[in-house]
């Protein structure tokens, strides 16, 4: 089994897709869950850039990480100095990493027309930029911008780029797919001629423009490319990077090669969600892998073929990188799937058995009154387990009360008093929020964490309202989905009502007991 090096620019390819801006404290988070999964190179920021990258590698380190190695990342020497003068060059060393990456110019327009040099000129930057950190003890991995889109316009300047580079002493040759728009017959045999040419570690880095960028790392590697460098989740500038989520198990599972610890495979899932949520955009479902929806299954006949080998429907095995089988109940979901799902909570119940009938009599009276479950299981194992008598509430809801507040004071345009009984002992706490709905989350969270301190580990992480039956105008019945998510597992659960902050209510009071059950559950396991 071949060893193929994992290189993750999250925080510093990744930090440039609009919306997303870590602060140290994400940075030092995410290292650590990177360094946890069996990451080689993590990338973190380029330290001439801003005092918050060079307030990071300082923070970073003092830590001593069981796996990965930090990388600090900056560009060759400007044009006409001397490395030793070169403010950014000084700045990587201050960053005190052991390895380091430099992306210099490989296509020829670049440096004519962009960099406005001489070619000369920028073999001469690359050669003294890579020359000089390897003087000081660094390893130099040379990224080489625009490769493709300069091989196909001049191949003997863009290997003269990667030659300086490789004759001064760099580690490795990253290929660069700067624009995302090379096709991946073309990655592989331009990545074939320079591994074979080359001695020197050859690496890749595809960005996604094409929605092609996981497909040219696969063939890149193929060609001959021994590290690949992507982001988390795919993020990044424009169409984003490379996908490692998809690019590890792929390597991994399907070409036999070692990326990451095998063991390790398992935490992707729940860190693919857990960098969604430090980066506060919301999780790709549909992902590859790490998706809630990825191995979700909803025809009858695929559930059936499904229960009666997974490889019917299924590619790998889910639990494989840390994500589970889902079978969504819906109006085509079948029978079977409805009893299956019944069964899970109490297997004892058989088709004919008087419970399913009950439950399933209640069901159909839900979704009449526009409860749909296929994407709020949670709320339909509540449902479940409340007819069999399986719970017991963990507060009683004594009253709340809603203000609203136009215009806003500092923000905040509502608050809710609320007021809860938990085992005989009342609560009343009040809070704030951006509109009625986060009052009520905030002011729900504040009362329950005196009997219940985990309730500070969920986040609520989408909120959506759909009206139902919109002929009856403002009287109309809505109803509410709510995502939540501990960082290990993400949940939904729905409300219905002609009320939105009831509906609202409804459903952030599943969300907050599925996930007391759940840890009631594994306490007493």
């Amino acid at each position: 089994m071949g060893k193929i090096f994992i290189y993750d620019s999250t925080l510093r390819d990744g930090a440039q897709a609009q919306g997303i801006s870590y602060s140290v404290e994400d940075k030092i988070k995410i290292v650590e869950r990177l360094d946890a999964l069996g990451i080689d190179y993590i990338e973190a920021g380029n330290p001439g850039s801003n005092p918050k990258d060079l307030e990071f590698f300082n923070r970073v380190g003092a830590f001593t990480l069981k796996h990965a190695r930090i990388i600090a990342f900056g560009s060759t020497r400007k044009v006409g100095i001397d490395p030793a003068q070169d403010g950014n060059l000084r700045s990587l060393l201050d960053a005190r990493t052991r390895d380091v990456a430099i992306f210099g110019k490989s296509w020829d327009y670049q440096v004519t027309d962009i960099l406005r040099t001489s070619l000369e000129e920028n073999l001469a930057m690359i050669a003294d930029t890579v020359g000089y950190l390897t003087q000081q003890g660094r390893a130099v991995v040379f990224d080489a911008e625009h490769f493709f889109d300069g091989y196909k316009a001049n191949p003997d300047y863009a290997l003269q780029t990667l030659r300086a580079a490789a004759d001064a002493g760099a580690s490795c040759l990253c290929l660069c797919d700067t624009n995302g728009g090379t096709f991946p017959r073309e990655i592989f045999e331009i990545t074939q001629v320079v591994a074979r040419r080359f001695s020197v570690a050859i690496g890749i880095h595809c960005h996604n423009d094409g929605e092609m960028a996981v497909a040219n790392s696969v063939m890149a590697v193929q060609a001959g490319a021994t590290q690949v460098q992507g982001t988390i989740n795919g993020i990044g500038e424009r169409c984003g990077n490379a996908n490692l989520c998809a690019i590890l198990p792929n390597l991994q599972l399907k070409l036999g090669l070692e990326c990451i610890p095998a063991d390790k495979l398992v935490h992707l899932t729940s860190l693919a969600r857990f960098v969604s949520e430090v980066s506060n955009i919301t999780h790709n479902e549909r992902a590859a892998y790490v998706g809630n929806d990825a191995f979700a299954h909803k025809g009858g006949m695929h559930i059936d073929a499904v229960n009666k080998n997974p490889l019917s429907y299924e590619h790998i095995n889910p639990e494989t990188v840390g994500n589970s089988r889902r079978f969504l109940m819906s109006e085509v979901a079948g029978r079977s799937t409805l009893l299956a799902r019944i069964n899970a909570i109490d297997p004892s119940l058989r088709k004919d058995s008087p419970e399913s009938q009950r439950i399933i009599d209640r069901l159909k009276e839900l979704e009449h009154e526009g409860y749909q479950f296929e994407n709020a299981e949670s709320s339909f194992e509540l449902v479940v387990r409340k007819l069999l008598g399986r719970y017991t509430p963990f507060f009683d809801l004594k009253e709340y009360k809603v203000m609203v507040n136009e215009p806003s004071v500092s923000g905040m345009n509502s608050a809710v008093m609320i007021k809860i009984s938990v085992g005989g002992q009342e609560e009343i706490t009040a809070a704030e929020g951006d509109g009625p709905v986060n009052a009520l989350d905030n002011a729900i969270r504040k009362a329950l964490e005196r009997f219940y301190p985990e309730i500070k580990n969920i986040k609520l992480t989408d909120y959506k309202v759909r009206v139902l039956d919109s002929d009856k105008a403002s009287a109309a019945r809505v109803r509410v989905l709510i995502e939540t998510t501990d960082y290990h597992e993400v949940w939904t659960t729905i409300g219905v009502s002609t009320d939105v902050i009831d509906a609202s209510w409804r459903a952030l009071v599943d969300s907050i007991e599925y996930k007391l059950m759940r840890q009631l559950e594994q306490n007493q396991a």
